[in-house]
């Protein structure tokens, strides 16, 4: 792709030539953006990618929580969608409708302190709503399509569309959205009403819940691996576990480890790079496969090129 960055469309928001990923990411590894956008609002988007060359490509990024960008960084543009008008959360009657970069947590405050009941879940998922969507994200035994409404969003040549729970395609870990379609508004429905005090409750429990069991003050992302099984199947087996099972737990490569304290997360020790953390992901993979037959697959996106 010949790419010319004095020849990308005027935008209200911010452009950046050759923009360092990896301090976007909580791996905070990766190489450069040719371009990162960052759009002022739905408007800004929408105007830039129907201005844009489609031979262009375009990736989304919002907090990188659960992100690997490679080491030669990212082909084209990357629109980031955090902050700001990104992060705004407001809500009607049982109905809360928030921006794709708010915060997980910050939903679940925000409904909490409304007083709406059956979002406080969320606060267990990392990183941006827009992103916990994409992959169909739960915890606690909840998952995002257990309260997706519907969603706003753009197409890659800027039409702004309307969307149903039905387009979203989601099953354990996985929507089958289209990665050119940016998502830019969700709408959750809560259960009901509850005492804003017993919800806050809930979401200190889950906060503190993570802080025992999970790595949060490493440089790490959400879970390295989906379950072999959904939840609720009989006898279903749990990632850390085969992964454990296999030996894999403190296990090194470079400066990428698997975490001492919950072997389903890889952490940066402090100079590991994404070939680091990627190649350490596929020896755990192979380790498993080899120890219990089981294909662990990655929850935690790998996009760039190699370095």
């Amino acid at each position: 792709m010949d790419f010319s960055f004095a020849s990308l469309p005027p935008v209200r928001g911010k452009l950046i030539e050759t923009a360092p990923l990896a301090p976007y990411t909580w791996f905070r590894v990766g190489g450069p953006a040719d371009a990162l956008f960052l759009p002022a609002d739905e408007e800004d988007l929408a105007q830039f990618l129907a201005a844009l060359p489609e031979e262009v490509p375009v990736t989304v990024l919002g907090v990188g929580s659960n992100l690997i960008v490679r080491d030669g960084g990212i082909e084209g543009v990357v629109v980031r969608l955090a902050g700001g008008y990104w992060g705004n959360i407001e809500s009607e009657g049982s109905l809360l409708a928030a921006r794709a970069g708010a915060l997980d947590l910050s939903v679940a405050k925000y409904a909490a302190k409304a007083g709406l009941a059956g979002l406080s879940f969320l606060s267990g998922i990392p990183g941006s709503l827009g992103g916990a969507t994409r992959t169909n994200a739960g915890c606690y035994g909840r998952e995002l399509k257990d309260v997706l409404a519907g969603a706003r969003a753009v197409t890659r040549t800027g039409d702004v569309v309307k969307l149903s729970p039905e387009h979203f395609g989601f099953s354990y870990r996985h929507s089958d959205l289209p990665d050119d379609l940016i998502v830019t508004t969700l709408i959750l429905r809560a259960d009901g009403e509850d005492d804003p005090a017993t919800l806050a409750d809930e979401i200190a429990a889950h906060q503190a819940r993570r802080a025992e069991t999970q790595p949060i003050r490493d440089k790490t992302s959400g879970s390295t691996f989906a379950n072999p099984d959904p939840p609720g199947t009989e006898n279903a087996r749990s990632a850390w576990k085969l992964v454990d099972a296999a030996g894999c737990r403190g296990l090194r490569v470079g400066g990428a480890q698997v975490s001492d304290k919950h072997c389903n997360f890889l952490i940066n020790t402090g100079d590991a790079t994404a070939a680091d953390l990627e190649a350490l992901g596929e020896l755990v993979r192979a380790r498993v496969l080899a120890t219990s037959g089981v294909d662990l697959r990655w929850e935690v996106r790998r996009i760039g090129r190699l370095k």
